[in-house]
């Protein structure tokens, strides 16, 4: 194979209005995306780094230049793994090395990837953090949406309230919550008792990163799901007993090569999968629909929070 040349520029993304979850606020999200070029034929891949582990636009910048010699080598999605870890820098080149594939081959990623024929698939709508009456209305105004997911902030008698007027509002959807590390083992069984009275079918990631030993033998009525917790592969083996879901998100695993395994490797041990995204473009979520035909839960509505996506 030729050597490749790579490029990486950076973007800043708006969003169409302030997103909230637990201890933070976004107005805008920094991407990196980097292209590989062999002369004839190009790959892209988008990333948005993991912004509670410190992996932002300069890190996974420096990450890259760092094995930039070894990329433009040209090589496999498995040698990236070897010299990446885990993050937005690797899930960039992954991307870009999966689309180079396909343009190489004339074969759609779904082929590579032996995922079967793409089906449509039924993504999450994410309401943030606000007073109950503004999420239910922002509820409302997913009219075409059949699953939402709530971003709950720790406060646990607002949460719920939060929720109850969700729930009234919508009592048609799919509704699932996400604490985003807010709370506190002594919290939970309020927590899931009273989020049971609004037919929640989902708890993602309600305690800190770092707590996970809290849930060993902990008995949901709710499937809780780990996403901060379950950052790649190796993280997996340790969320049987924990966890009843595993939330992938590329960003976090390192890219779709990586994602593949951690589902397989979910599936082995009886556990359900999703797939999540970051904030990004449409560039950075198709590489997470690939993904998710394999997943029990689809969370890939990153794009819809932009005040412009990418085009085309």
């Amino acid at each position: 194979m030729p050597r490749l040349s790579l490029s990486v520029e950076t973007e800043t993304v708006r969003l169409a209005e302030p997103f909230r979850i637990s201890g933070y606020v976004f107005e805008t999200a920094d991407v990196l995306v980097a292209t590989l070029d062999d002369g004839g034929h190009r790959g892209r891949g988008e990333a948005a780094g993991v912004y509670y582990l410190g992996d932002d636009l300069p890190h996974m910048r420096a990450a890259i230049e760092a094995v930039r010699s070894a990329i433009e080598a040209d090589l496999t999605r498995e040698e990236l793994r070897s010299i990446l870890p885990p993050g937005g820098a690797r899930n960039a080149i992954d991307a870009a090395l999966w689309e180079l594939e396909a343009a190489r081959t004339g074969k759609p990623v779904w082929v590579l990837a032996g995922v079967g024929e793409p089906r449509p698939v039924r993504t999450t709508f994410t309401v943030s953090a606000d007073t109950p009456e503004a999420m239910a209305a922002k509820a409302v105004s997913y009219a075409q949406a059949k699953s939402i997911k709530v971003k709950l902030t720790g406060d646990l008698d607002l949460d719920l309230a939060r929720v109850a007027a969700i729930r009234a509002a919508r009592p048609d959807v799919w509704l699932g919550v996400d604490g985003n590390q807010g709370f506190v083992r002594a919290d939970l069984d309020a927590l899931v008792e009273g989020l049971s009275a609004y037919e929640i079918s989902l708890l993602e990631q309600p305690l800190a990163r770092g707590c996970e030993a809290e849930l060993d033998g902990y008995r949901s009525s709710i499937p809780i799901a780990g996403d901060e917790s379950l950052i790649s592969l190796a993280d997996v083996a340790d969320a049987k007993g924990r966890f009843d879901v595993v939330n992938i998100k590329l960003d976090k695993c390192g890219g779709l090569t990586e994602g593949l395994l951690m589902a397989a490797e979910a599936r082995r041990l009886e556990l359900g999968v999703m797939v999540g995204t970051m904030i990004g473009t449409r560039l950075a979520t198709a590489p997470g629909f690939v993904l998710g035909q394999l997943c029990d839960l689809v969370d890939l509505d990153g794009p819809t929070f932009l005040a412009k996506d990418r085009s085309p």
